[in-house]
């Protein structure tokens, strides 16, 4: 069989040329297999990594057998076009027309560069029951035709903008709106939105993006009637969550929309999921009553509530008898030891069942060197945590504080074991936020020894004394006192070795672009690091190398690093690394590990996303150059307020990396620099690159809000906005 591929038949053989009848036959060892060797199974496992547009565009018409698999429903029922990024109208509409009779549920989620009138195209999908349009420009007639040519629907998810009325639904719409069973709504302005209509949710999760103040400057008010918010068809709800930006008026509709649990509470409750930003969220009454009512079926799934909202003992009563797969206490210093309590002390009635658990900022007090026991983590507790939670998966620790007691005195008693040897028995846990501190092993005896040979000096005033912290860089001091104290984190790799998202985290890091931790302000350190924190260096981001199935990375608020030679042995250590995220790694006045950064682009073959946040950082030739070879790239944001942007060198980045469609840059260059580079990057690649997002601004100009209001959401959640990705409500509950 030859290798010419026909069109009409089977697919061909492409073992090679025809073998002639004189010809002696191949080793059977030697041939390989072509594609027509594999069975219809194997094709359809490796027809699923082909992006549907291809599939019906490209692969379908090649011959009958793969026309026929590429109809399988396995490949089709289920399609998500969010990253179609090379998707034009015209595709998107002919991949619909294709789909129209196999899809079921059909996710566009964030598809934010075409019209909303190709969405009209999505009701000739009769058969699809869940439908995710977020971030489209829906208008209330609009959502009406999509809504009633879809009899099946029953999960709909889509943004609320100003200006969407209810009012002006169709009488056929509303009628298909009372039977949806799940609702995803995005607000961006105050409104109920479509939820008065849906009388049968069962699920219900709301998504508050408002801002207080207009474009114009005026102040949002949220002036809506509590009986609007269809108080009664709450009664078979399951599920509820929340997740809110910072604002007063996004707490305000909050509370609006659960005024119906101040006087009942949903039965068949079991999920409720509540992020609340700030140190001060408005208080609510109810809280203690839905916690009571929580505690009574003994089905809670998942819970998560603001810090102001419960007191220990209404949240033992709520975890009492049950046994959750998620619990997320954010910031609620008050609550963490009832949680640990609850945990450990058989208040749940499975420990067992809890997969994600996320305590970030329990530390409430700031720090001190005398800090005392009370105020950090304990290894004990987590120790028996990795007991009892077994299938633990994802756990948060991010803005806490550990410093582990290294102890040469043999009189006194041994230390406690290290916090990583505790968390290395968590052998399922997938992703782990952590703060920089916990790595540390010994800084604090280091300390001590400084501090006692500085009292020691017999010429105190002459000498100089030993400077405590950030050291200074010295040849080959890598490998020194730092390269002993890397133990924990060959104990944790070698235990969790399913990890793929790491996030390390100085306790007292900011962010320029924070999304939803403005409160991290509020707490963040006297001095901007612990101690432990500033022992964290070169040696401990060599040791992470031994994360070797890491993909998601995140290293921010690291002072100790001295030249990045270890980011650059980590990168070439985790060949299959997909999203990097740097920010203030070293001294914050200069760039220190510029080399070192280079050189670890060369060796990230697999990056698709890489966020940098660093004051100083020089984005010249020589960076663009390094970031070419990163062939995969496709989201890039650069965040540097005192930084320098060669314009010429980034749209040569641009040029060379054809999959990049989101080049986010805010730098301290001028508004007129940055406006004549963002529309040459529009200008010349918008054709190729239908998806492509580029936005060019200075970091310290006074617009910035508004241009930042303009991003996608997507693309501010996924990239631009720096938020932590492990155990979050949005994780807890994928649509």
């Amino acid at each position: 069989m030859g290798s010419k591929v026909s069109g009409a038949g089977d697919l061909s053989d492409v073992k090679g040329t025809t073998r002639s009848p004189g010809q002696p036959e191949e080793d059977p060892a030697m041939a390989t297999v072509g594609m027509s060797d594999l069975s219809d199974e194997i094709l359809l496992c490796i027809l699923r990594y082909v992006p549907v547009c291809d599939l019906l565009a490209n692969v379908a018409p090649v011959c009958q057998r793969l026309q026929t698999l590429c109809r399988d429903k396995s490949l089709l029922a289920h399609v998500c076009l969010t990253e179609e990024y090379t998707m034009n109208e015209e595709t998107f509409r002919h991949a619909l027309r294709q789909l129209s009779s196999h899809v079921r549920s059909l996710s566009l989620n964030g598809v934010y560069w075409l019209s909303g009138g190709a969405l009209d195209a999505a009701g000739r999908c009769k058969a699809v029951a869940r439908l995710d349009v977020s971030g489209w420009r829906l208008t209330a007639p609009r959502l009406s035709r999509l809504v009633a040519s879809l009899p099946l629907l029953r999960s709909l998810a889509f943004d609320v903008r100003p200006g969407f009325d209810a009012a002006k639904l169709a009488g056929e719409a509303v009628d298909g709106l009372s039977r949806l069973a799940e609702l995803r709504q995005t607000l961006l302005t105050p409104s109920y939105g479509v939820v008065p209509c849906c009388a049968q949710l069962r699920k219900l999760m709301l998504q508050f993006d408002i801002a207080d103040v207009t474009r114009e400057g005026f102040g949002v008010s949220c002036h809506l009637m509590v009986g609007q918010s269809s108080v009664p068809h709450y009664e078979q709800l399951e599920e509820f969550s929340a997740r809110l930006a910072p604002g007063e008026v996004n707490q305000t509709l909050l509370l609006l929309y659960l005024a119906v649990f101040s006087v009942h509470v949903p039965e068949r409750l079991r999920v409720f999921l509540v992020s609340v930003p700030g140190p001060n969220p408005a208080r609510w009454p109810a809280a203690p009553s839905l916690a009571r009512s929580l505690g009574l079926r003994g089905d809670l799934e998942a819970l998560q509530l603001p810090r102001s909202w419960l007191d220990p003992s209404s949240l033992k009563r709520a975890l009492e008898g049950n046994s959750p797969k998620h619990l997320s206490f954010s910031r609620c210093p008050a609550l963490w030891p009832q949680v640990f309590e609850s945990l450990l002390e058989g208040g749940v009635r499975d420990a067992s069942r809890l997969l994600s658990l996320n305590l970030s900022g329990v530390n409430h007090a700031p720090y001190s060197e005398c800090r005392g026991a009370d105020d950090q983590l304990l290894p004990d507790n987590v120790s028996r945590l990795a007991s009892r939670c077994v299938g633990l998966r994802h756990l948060n620790l991010m803005h806490t504080h550990y410093h582990h007691d290294e102890r040469d005195d043999h009189a006194l008693p041994p230390a406690p074991p290290h916090l990583c040897t505790s968390l290395a028995r968590l052998r399922h846990l997938r992703s782990l936020a952590l703060p920089a501190c916990a790595l540390s092993d010994g800084v604090q005896s280091h300390l001590g020894a400084a501090r006692d040979s500085s009292l020691a000096a017999p010429l105190r005033g002459l000498k100089k004394l030993p400077r405590v912290g950030v050291q200074n860089y010295k040849v080959g001091s890598e490998t020194g006192t730092q390269g002993e104290s890397t133990c924990g984190i060959g104990q944790l790799a070698s235990g969790c070795l399913s990890l793929e998202t790491l996030e390390l985290i100085g306790p007292g890091f900011v962010s320029a672009l924070p999304r939803l931790e403005p409160c991290a302000r509020a707490s963040v350190e006297p001095r901007g690091m612990c101690a432990w924190a500033r022992g964290v260096g070169d040696a401990h981001l060599a040791a992470l190398g031994g994360f070797r199935r890491l993909r998601r990375l995140t290293l921010a608020g690291l002072p100790g690093v001295l030249r990045g030679t270890g980011l650059a042995r980590l990168a070439a250590r985790c060949e299959d690394l997909r999203a990097l995220s740097l920010a203030n790694i070293g001294t914050l006045k200069i760039m220190n590990y510029n080399a070192a950064l280079l050189e670890a682009l060369r060796n990230c073959s697999q990056l698709r996303e890489l966020r940098l946040e660093q004051p100083y950082l020089n984005a010249n030739r020589s960076f663009f150059d390094a970031l070419s070879r990163c062939s995969r790239l496709q989201r890039f944001c650069l965040i540097s307020r005192n930084g320098s942007l060669e314009a010429a060198a980034a749209e040569s980045f641009v040029e060379r990396c054809g999959r990049l469609v989101v080049c986010h840059v805010f730098t301290g260059g001028t508004l007129a620099a940055c406006r004549d580079l963002q529309k040459t990057l529009l200008d010349r690649f918008s054709s190729q690159r239908p998806g492509l997002s580029a936005v060019v601004y200075p970091i310290q100009h006074e617009d910035l809000p508004s241009v930042i209001r303009d991003i996608p959401l997507a693309l501010l959640d996924g990239t631009t906005l720096f938020q932590s990705h492990v155990a979050q409500p949005s994780r807890m509950s994928p649509w």
